[in-house]
């Protein structure tokens, strides 16, 4: 199968466990897929409903560690209207770093947004800045029996495979406050734990000389 596939790096990254409000912030070791996808919205510049779209990814970073952080914390009066005092705190926060993406797509329209992205990408939060490195086509080999899925994240409800469970949103919708959209139960596979699974569908790459299997995603964002 050929498809677009576009390399994104970044110095540091931080995804944040949706469940997890205020104490320690760990990291997942893989970004949800509205974290892909919201890249493209941010390259494209609008907000894209995706019918019958497929994208696969393939994460990975060189270390991980916890740094100190200062936030800013604001009180709502009874009336919910933000209070004119500022509480500072600091937290301890956990991140990647050394930290490449690679996406996966067929849509031609859609790898041209990140020849000329609209905003700034990052991969987490806003202080993690990221660069587009590369976007080529490459053939991609399918394959019945998937031995070395790593860097992803991979549906339970489709395939019981190991790694860290976790309900996260495929998508969010267009309002403010912004709602999850398309929420499930996703096993979080570190780059660095690759499983297999001999009767998972899968399309092989070699990245950087490691011979990866890319897990494609069917995305459909309904209507809000």
């Amino acid at each position: 199968m050929e498809v677009f596939r576009i390399k994104i790096s970044s110095w540091t990254s931080s995804f944040r466990y949706p469940n997890i409000i205020s104490g320690f912030q760990p990291t997942l070791e893989v970004p949800p897929i509205s974290t892909v996808l919201g890249l493209i919205n941010a390259c494209s510049g609008k907000y894209l409903m995706h019918h019958s779209f497929m994208i696969g990814y393939y994460f990975t970073y060189q270390a991980k560690s916890v740094d100190l952080e200062t936030i800013y914390q604001i009180e709502n009066d009874s009336k919910g209207v933000p209070k004119n005092q500022v509480k500072s705190n600091v937290i301890r926060r956990e991140f990647l770093y050394d930290c490449q993406l690679y996406i996966y797509i067929k849509d031609e329209q859609i790898a041209g947004y990140f020849r000329n992205p609209h905003y700034q990408l990052t991969l987490g939060r806003s202080s993690d800045l990221a660069s587009i490195e590369s976007i080529e086509i490459v053939e991609l080999t399918e394959k019945e029996d998937a031995t070395h899925i790593a860097g992803q994240v991979i549906p339970i409800k489709k395939h019981l495979l190991p790694g860290t469970l976790q309900a996260l949103p495929a998508y969010f919708s267009n309002t403010i406050p912004r709602k999850p959209l398309l929420v499930e139960p996703y096993s979080v596979i570190s780059c660095h734990n690759p499983v297999r699974d001999p009767q998972m569908k899968i399309y092989a790459d070699s990245v950087e000389g490691d011979e990866i299997d890319i897990y494609f995603h069917q995305i459909t964002v309904p209507n809000e």
